[in-house]
């Protein structure tokens, strides 16, 4: 079975060992950690605006913009696929994991 996202993480990471011309990716890692942050933030913002307005193909383009930029800042940063699979993993065993929020006494 073919690992899109496996794949995707793959050849960021090979962008970053092997800088190639007119490359994207390598624009990006050029350009340096701000700039990477930048660039998600901007497509977290695109993806929400997009899933408002209710147009499938245009969050589903958005989401895919965003989950390549969180590639090139986990590359970025050193984290790997499994660390973040690992991670899902132990939040899956839990249950029951509804947090209490604070509730705001408004007459003190």
């Amino acid at each position: 079975m073919r690992d899109t996202f496996e794949e995707l993480y793959n050849t960021v990471v090979h962008r970053k060992e092997a800088k190639e011309e007119g490359s994207y990716t390598c624009y990006l890692f050029d350009k340096g950690l701000d700039k990477i942050l930048k660039k998600v933030g901007e497509e977290c913002s695109e993806t929400i605006i997009a899933a408002k307005n209710g147009v499938k193909a245009d969050t589903v383009g958005e989401i895919s913009d965003l989950l390549y930029h969180l590639t090139v800042m986990m590359v970025n940063e050193g984290i790997s696929l499994n660390d973040v699979k690992a991670e899902l993993d132990k939040r899956a065993q839990k249950t029951g994991n509804l947090k209490t929020f604070h509730q705001v006494n408004r007459n003190s």
